[in-house]
């Protein structure tokens, strides 16, 4: 399987990722679960590489997978200059430790400068 299911039926998991890549992408750090961290990780990063390619066609890509407008404007303006000469990896995750109520591995996700 080339995905991780994290316990969700395949709609709420969708769901979960494209809210989390939009917040990510808005807020450019975020907390969550070291598993969600990773899948996240994968989708920003070929959100950014599309806001690199800057045409159209990328332009529909993202935003039928963004929630937002403005962090769809905000990704193909601002993030996406910010990374024209970086070859990938524009993600960094920070393993904080365990949640108190249930002991999940927590980490930070955040958006390289």
């Amino acid at each position: 399987m080339s995905y991780r299911r994290l316990g969700f039926r395949a709609d709420h998991r969708r769901a979960l990722l494209r809210n989390s890549v939009t917040s990510l992408l808005e807020h450019e750090k975020i907390t969550t679960t070291e598993t969600r961290a990773k899948e996240i990780s994968s989708i920003a990063e070929k959100m950014i590489t599309l806001g690199k390619r800057g045409d159209l066609h990328s332009r529909r890509l993202a935003g039928s997978y963004l929630m937002s407008e403005a962090v769809l404007a905000k990704l193909f303006s601002g993030i996406s200059e910010r990374y024209k000469e970086r070859q990938g990896g524009y993600t960094r995750i920070i393993k904080t430790g365990v949640r108190k109520g249930d002991g999940a591995p927590m980490a930070i996700i955040e958006l390289l400068d």
